[in-house]
């Protein structure tokens, strides 16, 4: 509807103009459809340049940067978009927003965004995981620095991804030479289609995977059992001999299996659980090679893919299973790797990361659960797309794919050598509050330290929480500052397993700060001068405490001392009030005859005429709310 009130706007003014552009609107949108999103792009920006401005305009302009990974575009897109400041833009586009600005270094605006977003979907994992790794960029931080890396000399100025080495061969895919004027040619990213190649790993040169394997459309992500005799790989879905589409006009793919015979891969078909009306595509062997996993945006996703395995049984597939929740969220899981360390390697825009796909690591239990995902860290993630991730377990080498600035192509495969293992990281967090009243303290200064030596500092937020990311296995040693409270620290060891590990601090108020109106009880944590039961005679543990008044008021001549005593409300009124002035006069008598002036003290009970709580006749209160009111106060009066 908005853009026909703009269209006929804009024809009453300028008609052969407004007529020319809504014409290209409706042929973008066409396009935008099919996915044929290059040619989308173009004309939706001239339209814009134009001045031509609607919500949906710059939905598919965001969307159409977005879906190709060209985030610094995309940012600007939906940033037009979110310039029309209205409610009806759906949470979706909060969070690509998100993720573009992440892409292109604006970090505080995407985390501003993604506040936004939890706020309209609260309970989208992507929202959740990012409340629950509110500091992950510290935790990115600690896995960095481990890898060296360099461009695998492979690479052509097309789309070069997704590896796998066998033989001393590394198998990818490419679009470097599939060609043939534009009916090869992707209408979604405006390449060609891709297909497998072989170069030796040592070794530059690179050919065609002169097979079978190889269609005229795209086939990519080959993974082949040890003996070499079966390999499984992702291939465009046919149907009657056309590409497979769904109801949306959108291309489908298929995991395909085909076996070596006389030298020729024969017998290819795809999964009996792929479908002509879902996608499932990069295949991932297990070590045993007992289990597949992939990627599929099959019924039962949670978003736009997740990560499936699916049991082999004596060469016949048993029903797929998603990998649950603790590794698939509303966003895109994809390109999995599994290693005989019970490690999975995947790629996900779901995860808290960089922008686009970032790589991530988890870890596979006995039974089949993932758990302690992690981010690989700078050295292989960037603002833009990672993904495609394999390792050597016994070399640490191994291969990813990036579209990362400074590549030759779209996407190039770089090659790496692990230096340093991932760590074993936890998040060490905690609240700093006051010790008596439980009150949050922001702003305290927190210091991490291992075996004396500073590690980290931060500063506490407005809800009192810190949180530091530290190794597992190690002790170390928290401090934390307040002006107005005593300096502490505590010890921790963390534990040898991924998660987090909670250590509030509760902070004592510093020495006394001795200023007129202040109750010198509270600081020294006096909350009442105990007596026996109806009688007013010091008690030797009430003593204890008038000792550290009368030291203040012996090395401070000039203060003065009002002394109030408080009771709670059982017992008659009159009876209270007699009984409290009887203890204030009992403490005055005291101080006096061990050695201060009586004409620096005064005093008076209250009785039940000053309660803190709700306790009065004829409530209901427990004894802990009743000694609440049993208080004794020591306000200055004069300095």
């Amino acid at each position: 509807m908005k853009n026909c009130i703009l269209f006929l706007i804009t024809i009453s003014i300028f008609s052969f103009e407004g007529y020319t552009q809504e014409s290209k609107v409706r042929s973008a949108g066409k396009d935008y459809a099919n996915y044929a999103y290059i040619d989308a792009i173009k004309i939706y920006e001239k339209v814009a340049e134009k001045g031509y401005k609607s919500e949906e305009l710059f939905k598919k302009l965001g969307n159409a940067y977005y879906f190709n990974s060209q985030f610094e575009s995309a940012a600007k897109w939906y940033g037009e978009l979110f310039a029309f400041n209205t409610d009806e833009i759906g949470s979706e586009y909060y969070y690509r927003y998100a993720q573009s600005l992440k892409s292109s270094g604006q970090m505080d605006k995407a985390n501003k965004m993604m506040d936004e977003f939890n706020s309209k979907k609260q309970t989208d994992s992507r929202g959740i995981l990012y409340e629950k790794e509110v500091n992950y960029l510290d935790m990115i931080k600690a896995n960095s620095g481990r890898y060296t890396i360099e461009n695998a000399g492979i690479n052509s100025k097309y789309s070069d991804y997704g590896t796998f080495v066998y033989g001393n061969k590394i198998y990818f895919a490419s679009a470097r030479d599939t060609g043939n004027f534009s009916q090869r040619k992707h209408k979604w990213t405006g390449e060609h289609f891709t297909n497998l190649y072989i170069a030796d790993v040592d070794s530059v040169t690179v050919s065609k995977f002169k097979t079978s394997l190889n269609s005229k459309f795209n086939e990519a992500s080959p993974v082949f059992t040890k003996d070499g005799k079966t390999v499984y790989f992702t291939r465009n879905n046919y149907v009657n001999g056309k590409k497979g589409k769904d109801e949306n006009k959108i291309t489908l793919v298929k995991i395909y299996k085909a076996t070596l015979e006389n030298d020729q891969w024969t017998n290819i078909r795809a999964l009996p659980f792929t479908s002509d009306n879902y996608s499932t595509a990069h295949p991932a062997l297990s070590p045993d090679e007992k289990t597949l996993y992939f990627a599929s945006d099959m019924p039962g996703t949670l978003g736009q893919s997740d990560l499936y395995k699916v049991s082999i049984n004596e060469g016949s597939f048993e029903k797929p299973v998603n990998l649950g929740t603790s590794i698939n969220t509303e966003g895109k899981e994809t390109f999995p790797y599994v290693t005989n360390e019970n490690e999975i390697y995947f790629a996900s825009d779901g995860h808290p990361g960089l922008g686009g796909l970032d790589v991530f690591r988890g870890e596979i239990d006995s039974y089949g659960n993932v758990s302690n995902i992690q981010n690989l860290g700078t050295d292989i993630n960037s603002p833009q797309d990672d993904f495609a991730y394999s390792i050597d377990p016994v070399s640490r080498k191994g291969y990813f794919s990036s579209n990362k600035e400074g590549g030759l192509g779209s996407d190039d495969i770089y090659k790496f050598l692990e230096t340093k293992r991932i760590m074993c990281i936890q998040k060490l967090n905690g609240i700093i509050t006051d010790s008596e009243t439980n009150i949050i303290l922001p702003g305290a200064k927190v210091t991490l330290y291992e075996n004396q030596t500073l590690k980290n500092t931060t500063i506490a937020e407005s809800t009192g929480f810190y949180s530091f990311p530290v190794e597992c296995g190690k002790n170390y040693s928290v401090r934390a500052e307040n002006p107005d409270y005593a300096t502490k620290e505590m010890n921790i060891l963390i534990p040898k397993l991924n998660g987090k590990t909670n250590l509030p601090i509760a902070l004592d108020k510093e020495s006394c700060k001795l200023i007129v109106g202040g109750d010198l009880g509270k600081c020294f944590g006096i909350k009442s001068i105990y007596f026996d039961l109806d009688k007013s005679d010091i008690k030797p543990q009430a003593a204890v405490d008038l000792v550290k008044i009368l030291v203040v008021l012996n090395d401070n001549p000039n203060i003065k001392l009002d002394i109030r005593s408080h009771t709670d409300s059982r017992a008659s009124f009159k009876y209270n009030m007699a009984l409290s002035d009887s203890r204030t006069k009992s403490i005055i008598h005291w101080f006096v005859e061990n050695g201060i002036n009586s004409n620096r003290l005064t005093g008076k009970g209250y009785g039940e005429t000053q309660l803190v709580n709700k306790c009065s006749d004829g409530v209901k209160c427990t004894e802990e709310e009743h000694q609440a009111n049993r208080r004794s106060e020591f306000i200055i009066t004069s300095m």
